[in-house]
């Protein structure tokens, strides 16, 4: 009996001793391929996943440098505002305010009554103007008068003048007659003598004739400038009274254009000098956007393309279009230039302000307001913009006529060719 349970107990360890063998064997292989594996991930690889996991990470990297790298038909900035060109209102007289007939925030139309200031002073100035203006006409209609009259006076001294010229001829004759007659002994000397002195009296009164007419014509000068003066002196003083009325009418300061009134900063009582800031209007009715693209998104960039603005304050869309591209960038126009003319220079994109106009027809477009930050995507579509400035513009072409002796070539050539010595050009032998 204990033999048999002996040998029963011995064939049972051989065989858990063989399935701890068969396991231990079993977790040799299992290393082994587990080892395998991490090496082909590590190595070289030996599975058709890894070949596919590979591909597609290569095509996700392709698509990502595609997308980063393809033109856009839509160009995108965030660097866009609302602007608009505001009007500043500043007296143009000084003066005292009395009266402020607005407020910020307001809703104004053109011509509206904004500030009042006293006009007393500038009444005043009118009813002086005025009364200088009467003055100056009563002198100029006497003047005038003065030069009507004033030529009677010269015809009158005319025809005594004929007349005086009547009686010296009369007397010459006469002298001359009884001088002969004193002569032959058929008159007296006494007779002869009196014609002699009538004659003389005569030849006087002519030459105060003459003078006397010489002297009206020199008189009618002198009126008729003294009138020239008097009508300047009217001129002159229609331009005060125009003046003065302009002065009170700028004592009513008035809205120019239709907009809101802001940043208000007058008030009833300031003493105001021509210039000093009163407040704003802004025409709401003429913002639009500029937005601030970098120069090289503007390679299909041209006026009349279609936009779309974001509002970020409403998260609403509105369209837009495009005016065209800016004549500069912002830095052409800054006081303090960039001096690019330094050993350490670094490449910066410059940036372009594009105007974007906004319709009015269109929902919620009355909104906006100035300073508002917005998002701009225009759509280039791609225009061939290069292309189309080549085909509008005519290309520059030299003249090859044959029968000119210097045609085709250039100035230089030309001169040499002539026999006249000039400098040649950079770089030419």
């Amino acid at each position: 009996m204990e033999a048999v349970e002996w040998q029963e107990g011995h064939e049972q360890e051989g065989q858990e001793e063989g399935s701890r063998e068969q396991q231990e064997g079993h977790l040799d292989r299992k290393g082994y391929e587990d080892q395998s594996e991490k090496r082909s991930w590590f190595g070289r690889p030996s599975s058709p996943a890894l070949l596919l996991v590979a591909l597609v990470m290569a095509c996700f990297v392709g698509v990502v440098l595609r997308e980063l790298y393809r033109p856009r038909p839509d160009i995108w900035t965030d660097d866009a505002y609302v602007r608009v060109h505001y009007a500043s209102i500043a007296p143009r007289v000084s003066g005292q305010v009395v009266s402020v007939a607005v407020d910020d925030n307001q809703t104004v139309r053109s011509g509206d009554l904004l500030v009042q200031l006293d006009d007393r002073d500038y009444r005043a100035a009118e009813m002086l103007a005025e009364a200088n203006l009467a003055q100056s006409k009563a002198t100029l209609e006497n003047s005038k008068a003065a030069v009507e009259h004033q030529l009677p006076t010269i015809e009158q001294a005319r025809q005594q003048l004929a007349s005086a010229d009547a009686q010296l001829t009369f007397a010459e004759a006469d002298a001359a007659r009884y001088e002969r007659l004193a002569q032959t002994g058929s008159g007296t000397v006494q007779t002869s003598e009196r014609t002699s002195s009538t004659k003389r009296q005569a030849e006087a009164a002519v030459a105060g004739d003459k003078a006397a007419l010489d002297a009206a014509q020199v008189q009618l000068k002198v009126l008729k400038s003294q009138a020239a003066a008097a009508k300047a002196a009217v001129d002159a003083g229609d331009a005060q009274l125009r003046q003065a009325k302009l002065n009170l009418s700028y004592t009513q300061i008035r809205a120019p254009v239709d907009g809101m009134v802001s940043v208000r900063s007058v008030q009833v009582g300031n003493y105001v000098s021509p210039g000093t800031g009163l407040m704003a209007v802004v025409p709401l009715a003429q913002i639009y956007v500029e937005a601030n693209y970098r120069e090289v998104q503007l390679r299909h960039v041209r006026s009349g393309q279609k936009a779309k603005v974001h509002v970020d304050a409403y998260g609403i869309d509105l369209d837009g279009v495009v005016v065209d591209v800016p004549a500069a960038s912002t830095t052409t126009f800054s006081t303090i230039q960039p001096d690019n003319a330094t050993g350490n220079f670094t490449k910066i994109v410059q940036r372009l302000p594009v105007r974007i106009e906004i319709p009015r027809n269109q929902p919620n477009a009355d909104l906006l307001r100035v300073g508002f930050s917005v998002e701009v995507t225009v759509e280039t579509g791609l225009a061939d913009v290069t292309g189309q400035e080549k085909r509008q513009s005519k290309p520059a072409t030299r003249d090859f006529d044959t029968s000119k002796p210097s045609a085709g070539r250039l100035p230089w050539e030309a001169l040499a060719s002539e026999g006249t010595t000039t400098e040649q050009p950079p770089g030419k032998p």
